[in-house]
């Protein structure tokens, strides 16, 4: 969410914003609302107080006190009329989408994002290279038939050293963050509306999330619902800022939308795992502090030697409440194609708005912080190291990087 000054005093810029991105919400409209808005505002303050004034000769005249109660009767409906403007104000600003960083490419979709650089070497295999899901059923660490018999198509299962790879791989990545200067948490895997709300998935997303019935409560999609909403209703001490967290749990979301994209084997699911990156910061260190993040990505992803490509996303690819927007995609070479394993954006203040989280500094100057949120890995990225890192035979050699967490190098095929 931005400054509604923004909507007040710079008008065509917001229009061309919304226009740009797309949004459905009539801005002169909105526009138009604010104004009643304000100026039922002072109508009402300016009857409350000739409301105070008259008040006090209630006593000695009669007529006053008369005078005073037509002026309540009409300062209710005044208000009345003034907090359903401004719910409703609210309501078209919730749907509002961030601003945008001028380094923001143009584009309708994922095909129009602008590849940054390429870093590492695709390997070359004298035999015919196999997606994730053939070699996992090779070595019978994938199980994506039982998945569906327990929960439903999406859901899968991790087996033996196909789980003990996936949890070294996340325990190694936390370690690193950690090492970087990260405060590892582990966090809640529900969280309120408001939160939700907050962090802006909502109501953009809502048809994305698995809410409880009866609750005030939804399965999180990403922990950095659960990881932003951790300071909602704080002011930072700005000496202690940034503030770098992380955490890795399971991540909920019912992939709505998605019908006839590629969903072979497990890259598109509804559960999966994610060690997130979220940094809080001073408005002036965001950009720094989004490339930080697009650092540490990179290094855990050339530490386990995956190839991969960054690419800047264009605005039709941009959530609404991304500033600016890095993925990383992995190459698969049993699919082909880069594919996206991370994504990285400077949401601005877009959040800390919603979720009034501010930060003061000794000077006395305050204002909303910056939010970072930055995928760190994801089973995804398992998926490109099978695919990668594939034998022939269907083994598979584990990173060198993960060998002291799983005991072993390399994962065959069971004997026959």
């Amino acid at each position: 969410m931005f400054d509604i000054k923004l909507l007040r005093e710079n008008l065509d810029m917001i229009k061309a914003n919304a226009k740009r991105r797309g949004c459905d919400v009539d801005v002169d409209a909105l526009a138009a609302m604010d104004k009643e808005y304000l100026a039922l505002i002072k109508e009402v303050e300016d009857l409350r107080a000739k409301r105070n004034a008259l008040s006090k000769e209630c006593q000695k005249n009669p007529e006053a006190r008369e005078q005073v109660k037509a002026m309540k009767v009409t300062l209710g409906e005044k208000e009345a009329k003034m907090e359903e403007l401004k719910a409703k104000v609210e309501e078209q600003m919730s749907w509002m989408p961030n601003l945008l960083s001028d380094e923001v490419p143009e584009g309708k979709d994922d095909n129009d994002n602008v590849a940054i650089r390429f870093v590492g070497n695709k390997p070359e295999f004298p035999f015919k290279g196999r997606d994730h899901q053939a070699i996992g059923e090779i070595l019978g660490i994938i199980d994506t038939a039982r998945g569906a018999k327990v929960a439903a198509a999406g859901f899968y299962y991790w087996v033996g050293k196909g789980a003990q790879l996936t949890q070294a791989m996340y325990f190694w990545a936390q370690k690193e963050l950690v090492a970087r200067g990260f405060t590892l948490f582990m966090s809640p895997c529900l969280a309120k509306e408001r939160t939700l709300y907050g962090t802006g998935y909502l109501p953009f997303f809502r048809d994305q999330t698995y809410p409880l019935q009866g609750e005030d409560l939804a399965l999180i999609g990403t922990s950095e619902q659960t990881l932003v909403g951790y300071h909602a209703d704080e002011t930072l001490e700005a000496e202690t800022l940034p503030r770098r967290y992380t955490a890795y749990t399971p991540c909920f979301r019912t992939e709505a939308g998605s019908y006839g994209k590629e969903s072979r084997g497990i890259f598109r699911v509804h559960q999966f795992h994610k060690v997130e990156q979220i940094i809080f910061c001073l408005p002036d260190d965001s950009p720094k502090c989004h490339e930080e993040c697009l650092a540490n990505e990179e290094y855990l992803l050339q530490s386990l030697g995956i190839p991969y490509r960054v690419v800047n996303v264009c605005v039709g690819d941009m959530g609404a409440p991304g500033y600016k927007k890095y993925d990383i995609e992995a190459w698969y070479p049993g699919f082909g194609a880069y594919r996206e394993v991370t994504s990285n954006t400077n949401l601005w203040e877009f959040q800390s708005r919603r979720l009034n989280i501010r930060y003061k500094d000794k000077d006395g100057n305050r204002g909303f912080v910056h939010t970072i949120s930055a995928t760190g890995l994801t089973d995804r990225v398992v998926c490109a190291i099978l695919e990668n890192n594939q034998r022939e035979d269907g083994s598979v050699v584990v990173p060198e990087v993960l060998r002291p967490y799983t005991g072993f190098d390399v994962i065959e095929p069971p004997a026959k």
